[in-house]
């Protein structure tokens, strides 16, 4: 006889799984579907990220080879790679960037107060985008050059818990800059850019929403020095300087003041410049901010390398967002289980148990306390010294 559920159907309590039923109905997901549901449909793309499937084939055999246990995976009836491809190919992608957010709303709660390495109470954002090669041919919706095809990951990253708060999907040649209109502001928070974002009339919006900003001045940048401030040069702080644009562009985009601050790398040998409209932070908590920038980045690693990303199930367009976002919800379901079993473990050993004992029945916590409660951070020493 069966005792208990699989760590699988555990793992998959953690969701609410009422509110994918209406993330269903808001976009009619079960529009003439007699039996392959919405839910059966991301169980299976679950199945294939945590377990890091190759292929619809590849799903197919696996589940199929379980088909005693499929029952207590919670799918219902036979798993066809042609029925699961339909399904990726016609159902609203939507539904399932809609219960992600749900998903993300409750690991940013659990991570409100994580320190990332600079003491503030506002909330700090990352934003970055990471690049998908494809192939034109079988994506001719995802042009990015004249003869080569990709999609861009923008992402911005609440840098308490590396949690992908927003993230937008679009074709490779949409430039970065374009996902500042998309932005929803919040005010009083602080988004770290690089100087792919540097657009001053979308900073000035910014500006005016009472957000703030830090990003690397670009060398071109003209300006006009008001008056500088006192700095500790021991600390590597060279200057701080509050000044006005004077390009006659970016003084019309940007008419108010500006804090330009330098900081010298001592172990790279590298001057950086930061431009912030934020004129109450130290000097060098600003360099600091933009050092965590770097975690947006060890983010793009992580999925790409853990999760199934870079190669997809499908062609459309709409087939390859339900896979991406179905690998985020799995990237920040392991996330929200490691801060309620309060874990000491990475992600990345998280991840690697689960993926070996889905089909075992025994309580998930018993699973994941077999390994040794070690937090190596096999990334760590990729990082660059201070800053990219």
């Amino acid at each position: 006889m069966n005792f208990g559920k699989t760590i699988f159907a555990q793992l998959m309590d953690f969701l609410p799984a009422y509110q994918f039923h209406k993330c269903v109905d808001r976009y009619r997901g079960h529009y003439k579907v007699k039996r392959f549901s919405c839910w059966n449909q991301f169980l299976c793309l679950a199945f294939a990220q945590l377990t890091y499937r190759e292929s619809l084939r590849d799903i197919e055999a696996c589940l199929r080879a379980s088909k005693m246990k499929l029952y207590h995976l919670g799918i219902r009836g036979q798993v066809s790679r042609n029925t699961l491809a339909n399904a990726n190919a016609v159902r609203d992608w939507r539904i399932y960037a809609d219960f992600a957010q749900l998903i993300i709303a409750q690991a940013r709660q659990l991570y409100a107060h994580e320190d990332f390495g600079v003491e503030l109470e506002q909330t700090v954002y990352a934003l970055d985008s990471t690049t998908i090669d494809l192939c034109l041919a079988l994506f001719p919706w995802a042009k990015s050059r004249r003869r080569k095809g990709a999609v861009k990951l923008h992402t911005l990253l609440d840098l308490h818990g590396a949690i992908p708060t927003v993230v937008w999907i679009t074709p490779g040649k949409i430039h970065d800059v374009n996902i500042l209109d998309e932005l929803l502001i919040e005010t009083g928070a602080i988004y770290v850019l690089d100087r792919g974002y540097l657009d001053f009339a979308r900073l000035h919006r910014m500006h005016r929403a009472l957000a703030f900003f830090v990003t690397r001045a670009k060398k071109n940048f003209r300006f006009r020095r008001l008056y500088s401030a006192p700095v500790e040069k021991t600390m590597g702080v060279l200057f701080d300087q509050t000044v006005l644009p004077e390009a006659f562009r970016a003084a019309k985009d940007f008419p108010d003041k500006l804090r330009r601050i330098g900081f010298f790398d001592t172990e790279k040998k590298k001057r950086l410049v930061f431009l912030t409209n934020n004129f109450t932070l130290p000097a060098l908590s600003v360099a600091q901010l933009y050092k965590c920038r770097w975690q947006v980045e060890l983010f793009f690693k992580w999925i790409k390398q853990h999760l199934r990303i870079k190669t997809f199930y499908g062609t459309s367009e709409n087939a390859v967002k339900t896979q991406i976002w179905t690998a985020i919800t799995v990237y920040v379901l392991v996330a929200v289980i490691r801060k309620r079993l309060n874990l000491q473990m990475s992600l990345y050993t998280i991840l690697q148990i689960l993926s070996v004992t889905l089909f075992e029945k025994m309580p998930i916590l018993q699973a994941l306390s077999m390994a040794p409660h070690t937090n190596q951070n096999t990334d760590s020493y990729k990082q660059l010294n201070l800053f990219d």
